[in-house]
């Protein structure tokens, strides 16, 4: 069974768009991290890099599941049309 630290829903997590993740504060000074990919693919579970916490990231899936793909098998399909 994992622990976790805490629970934290999304919106209360900040978003780096520059490197596409979201974070939030550790007690250890650094930061809990999960990428937009990770979200995807249903991952729930945001790292600190400095220490062993985890948090548990709440929030909709069906908000980061495939956009792009969808856009993209759009446009194909609009192009061979």
């Amino acid at each position: 069974m994992t622990s976790f630290y805490d629970e934290i829903e999304i919106e209360d997590m900040e978003f780096d768009e520059e490197n596409q993740l979201y974070h939030y504060p550790c007690p250890c000074g650094d930061r809990f991290e999960i990428t937009m990919d990770e979200l995807a693919d249903n991952e729930e579970i945001a790292r600190c890099p400095s220490c062993s916490l985890i948090i548990r990231v709440i929030y909709d899936p069906d908000d980061f599941a495939g956009g792009d793909d969808g856009e993209t098998i759009a446009l194909a399909e609009t192009v061979v049309v």
